[in-house]
């Protein structure tokens, strides 16, 4: 690197240094001395009203709607003052949302804020039971809900909230149902959003955890942790254009939308209650950028959105990712100016970047990051040139977060050695909602212990697996992630489950179930062929069983695990020997 060409570490410290917008200072956040962005945001009610500024400019865009900045503003306004005045929500307050990513979701979400009421965004894929325990252990006043949650809970709101809004159903309602387009679509003066102070470390959003593996547990969001995230992100932006201004490259942010376009036109594949889709949300807001919605994940009509809207930025599971790039190819499109990718929620095959680089010449810029519900999405994060140069790694942590490998004991470990992956920072929750064990198992002196196997080097992380999700073979630790990193890596092979079954010597054997692509044809044999020349033998799957329907998943992109497991020892197992 040429003297004169800064480094990344030099980068940072420029942009963080005294007087810069992302300035970084230490101070108190609820009994720690952390570092926090000195010039973020006060509230989410800020990054709101904020916005009322873009105007004319396109807000969102969902099938025939269309809304600019001043029609969302003056629709939070109203339901706003009707959460506050007509049905008495107070700050502190929980209200439900429970609903498709439809543009009412935003409404919500965002009139919630404005009065200081902590929003609890509710899985739309879970059954009735499953909802009913959320609004219960949330203590929930208010639901709004679609019409397809308002058939699912029926029988269970009226005895459980004290008002429910409904939207996309206007006739049949029961009683004791308002219908939200009543409320946010009514004529007259638009209200003004009442009087009050919203504390940085006051609750925002309580989000449950998948609970994959038992009850979900509802980690409580503050509005310093979700505005943190919010300077993570357009800290990144600002790293990025200068690294490649050192480099002497003109970045390629927006570089064909026309000039009264927003910067960014972002197509939404993760659903809002995930924080992948609520951290999308309120960084398009807080940017000016134009939200794509979708009724539902389809690759074909995604093709058609990212064409018709000059979509210029997509974020989704690397499952997402991998079948809009396949229609891509399919259909010949090149989508030039698509020139951001990012993708998370579940660990990113290296072959997935390289395919992006392929494709475009590197032209796209890759990014991923790092992070869970309990850290307000990423704390390590990676993009551009260096994700090419690093495909394997989920990147280096962000300016204010700390992060420590730490061994079974709670200490720390050398460089380069695997231990579980600890972060600590001004976007790491302070807890569990109504759950002080779960939140005594998981936090240690404000470090959230994440669960995953980790270690670093040179200053990036390299997230292995799932502490959970590790193969014990004959006393050799095989991590899951990195065999089926290698499995995807294979041509024809559309997705893989690793997974640990019993064994009568080594206690465990190394399974996969693979998801071929369409018309390929391939032995167990020659697959493992092909894995000993990526993989120790000890880590290629001795067993490997065949997929003919997509693998389990959450709505968030996670296997599920537990189920293939469960389907794989089964008397009838979908899955069949190759």
């Amino acid at each position: 690197m040429p003297a004169s060409t800064p480094s990344y570490d030099e980068i940072v410290a420029t942009l963080t240094a005294p007087g810069q917008p992302f300035a970084v200072v230490r101070t108190d956040v609820l009994g720690y001395t952390l570092p926090v962005y000195e010039h973020a945001p006060h509230d989410l009610r800020a990054v709101f009203e904020a916005s009322r500024t873009y105007g004319a400019r396109p807000f969102l865009v969902y099938d025939r709607t269309r809304w600019t900045y001043g029609d969302h503003a003056d629709r939070v306004h109203r339901l706003a003052h009707h959460l506050w005045h007509d049905l008495d929500v107070r700050s502190g307050d929980r209200v439900a949302i429970a609903m498709r990513n439809y543009p009412e979701w935003l409404v919500a979400f965002w009139a919630t804020q404005s009065i200081g009421a902590v929003a609890v965004p509710l899985n739309a894929w879970w059954t009735g039971g499953e909802l009913e325990y959320a609004l219960r252990d949330s203590g929930t006043v208010v639901a709004v809900v679609d019409d397809e949650r308002l058939a699912r809970m029926r029988d269970l709101l009226p005895n459980t909230v004290r008002a429910t809004l409904v939207c996309r159903d206007r006739h049949g309602l029961p009683e004791w149902a308002s219908a939200l387009e009543d409320v946010i679509e009514a004529g007259g003066p638009v209200p003004d959003l009442p009087e009050l102070d919203i504390p940085p470390d006051h609750p925002s959003t309580i989000m449950y955890t998948s609970g994959t593996t038992g009850l979900p547990k509802g980690a409580v969001q503050t509005h310093r942790n979700h505005v943190t995230n919010l300077m993570n992100t357009t800290f990144g932006a600002a790293a990025a254009a200068a690294t490649a201004a050192a480099a002497g490259v003109e970045p390629a942010t927006a570089r064909d939308v026309a000039s009264d376009q927003p910067v960014s036109v972002s197509l939404q594949t993760f659903p809002f209650f995930h924080i992948g889709g609520m951290s999308g949300l309120y960084i398009s807001t807080a940017l000016g950028a134009t939200l794509v919605l979708m009724y539902k994940w389809d690759p074909a009509d995604a093709v058609e959105l990212v064409v018709r809207e000059r979509v210029n930025a997509v974020a989704g599971v690397p499952t997402v990712v991998r079948q809009l790039l396949d229609e891509l190819d399919r259909q010949g499109v090149v989508a030039e100016h698509l020139g951001a990718i990012s993708s998370g929620g579940a660990p990113v095959p290296p072959s997935l970047i390289d395919r992006i680089g392929d494709r475009s010449g590197r032209a796209v810029r890759p990014a991923n990051g790092y992070g869970l519900t309990e850290t307000t999405s990423a704390v390590v994060s990676n993009a551009g040139d260096a994700y090419y140069e690093h495909p394997d790694s989920v990147g280096r942590p962000v300016p204010v977060a700390e992060v420590s490998i730490r061994d079974d004991t709670g200490r720390p470990v050398p460089d380069g050695t695997t231990g579980e992956l600890w972060v600590r920072g001004p976007n790491v929750v302070d807890g569990y909602w109504n759950n002080p064990d779960a939140t005594a198992a998981a936090f240690t002196d404000g470090w959230f212990h994440t669960g995953d196997a980790a270690y670093v080097r040179d200053g990036f992380v390299y997230v292995v697996d799932r502490i959970k999700d590790v193969v014990l073979r004959g006393g050799e630790n095989v991590y899951c992630a990195e065999v089926e990193a290698a499995i995807h890596a294979l041509d024809g092979v559309l997705d893989v489950a690793v997974i640990g079954v019993p064994h009568d010597v080594l206690g465990e054997e190394v399974a996969a179930v693979v998801e071929l692509s369409p018309g390929v044809d391939v032995s167990a044999a020659e697959l493992q062929r092909r894995l000993t020349e990526r993989l120790a033998a000890f880590k290629v799957p001795s067993r490997m069983f065949r997929s003919a329907e997509p693998l389990p998943r959450t709505a968030t992109g996670k296997l599920l695990k537990r189920d293939i497991r469960t389907a794989v020892s089964g008397d009838s197992s979908p899955y069949q020997p190759f």
